[in-house]
């Protein structure tokens, strides 16, 4: 199936969204205002980052004819900002930031790459549920390959007493790629994550996971190399930060998926590892 040419670039979306985030984290709020206002932020952050991704000698053999991975730097630009009647977060990466589009010495593996995503929380009322929107945009320009996940559906949020938050989702799934346009199944997945103390130094765990089921026959025969992948894909990350001040954070990070990143029937995992400098 030829892939539908879309009527406005991904980006162009993408990048409103990040542009209307920049926007608001840039809102002031002034504290003498007697009635609150519907853009005064009740929290935001947004930072810069370094980050290193070192795949597994055992993926990078299970990969080597189906989407090959290789260890690459980026460079991530993040941020998130809340509201008393929503939340959005928002980052965009660029891989292998000095190399040509088509790095020719790896073979393709090392291209230079962009990925970006967008989420959204709008809350029901007082209840902790919410309308839950997503949308993540993925180029490699050596190839020529692109794909863009939009998903929407039901979020819910929650902080339990010992700080724990967890923000679980569930939705359709619809996918624009260059090997098929259209539904594809559902997503479920969550955040979550859980500050703490030790040593006298601030640390934080995080977890994003997600999960895709139901997904369409043409888009697994299409979208994956040498092989068609099954109709459940896992993707996610266990984090683990150090905030040695309010500037500076650095982490690690595990990366692991199935039947994703364009490699079929292969678990896929690495190691992230980060330092960010926080602008608020």
């Amino acid at each position: 199936m030829t892939a539908q040419t879309p009527s406005r670039s991904p980006f162009v979306t993408l990048g409103a969204g990040v542009l209307l985030a920049s926007s608001i984290l840039a809102t002031p709020v002034f504290a003498g205002d007697s009635q609150p206002q519907p853009l005064d932020r009740l929290w935001s952050f947004a930072n810069v980052s370094v980050n290193y991704l070192d795949w597994s000698n055992g993926t990078e053999a299970r990969t080597a004819n189906n989407a090959a991975k290789s260890d690459f730097t980026f460079v991530e630009i993040e941020g998130g900002v809340g509201f008393s009647w929503g939340e959005f977060y928002g980052f965009f990466d660029f891989e292998n930031p000095t190399n040509d589009q088509f790095d020719e010495s790896s073979g393709g593996k090392d291209n230079f790459r962009t990925a970006g995503k967008v989420t959204s929380h709008i809350y029901l009322g007082d209840s902790p549920l919410s309308i839950y929107a997503h949308l993540y945009d993925f180029r490699d320009y050596g190839f020529n390959a692109r794909e863009q996940d939009q998903i929407l559906g039901l979020g819910y949020r929650t902080t339990f007493d010992n700080g724990l938050w967890f923000k679980p989702f569930i939705g359709a799934a619809r996918v624009q790629s260059d090997g098929y346009t259209g539904m594809n199944g559902y997503m479920a997945g969550w955040v979550a994550g859980y500050d703490f103390t030790a040593l006298n130094q601030n640390f934080s765990v995080t977890n994003w996971h997600e999960q895709t089921f139901g997904r369409d026959n043409e888009y697994l025969e299409q979208n994956y190399v040498n092989g068609t992948a099954g109709s459940v894909g896992t993707n996610g990350a266990l984090s683990l930060w150090w905030h040695p001040s309010d500037l500076i954070t650095t982490g690690v990070q595990y990366r692991y998926s199935e039947n994703k990143l364009g490699t079929p029937n292969a678990y896929q995992n690495a190691m992230i590892y980060s330092i960010k400098l926080n602008l608020l």
